[in-house]
């Protein structure tokens, strides 16, 4: 059966839920959990002519890679404290991809993740199309089964 779980998540109380019960599925299949954090490339300012340019509303790069990590880590925590509640092995990974599901699907390929549980806002079909749905996403484009959480 499954050994290695993917949980994607972004910090929410949905992916917390989903967290959960990937911890929980791993517990009973022995499996392990890797929790991927999915950031967006830094993108600068764009100043055109007759905009002044204020750089206090502006954060520079660094500040924006800071902040990201921060809120990684902090993702990540509450994934990897289901994980330890549930006994079971953890990892977490941060990574910078334009679109959050292409680096789900990425991580779940190079770490050889076997399943992704994940969660979804469950906004219906109209509200998905016109929001986006990252768990469409990885739906519509992932090899690997995907366990979806409401």
């Amino acid at each position: 059966m499954y050994k290695h779980i993917l949980v994607p998540t972004d910090g929410s109380k949905l992916s917390l839920k989903a967290a959960r019960e990937a911890a929980t599925l791993a517990r009973t299949l022995k499996a392990r959990i890797t929790a991927v954090y999915v950031t967006e490339p830094y993108m600068p300012p764009l100043i055109t002519e007759g905009m002044s340019y204020n750089r206090s509303l502006t954060a520079d790069q660094a500040s924006y890679k800071a902040a990201a990590a921060k809120a990684a880590s902090a993702a990540l925590k509450k994934v990897q404290q289901a994980a330890e509640n549930a006994n079971v092995a953890f990892e977490g990974v941060a990574t910078e991809e334009s679109q959050p599901w292409e680096g789900i699907l990425k991580t779940a390929r190079t770490k050889k993740c076997d399943v992704i549980v994940m969660a979804s806002h469950g906004r219906g079909a109209i509200a998905g199309v016109i929001l986006g749905s990252e768990t469409a996403k990885v739906l519509s484009n992932s090899k690997t089964p995907v366990l979806v959480c409401r």
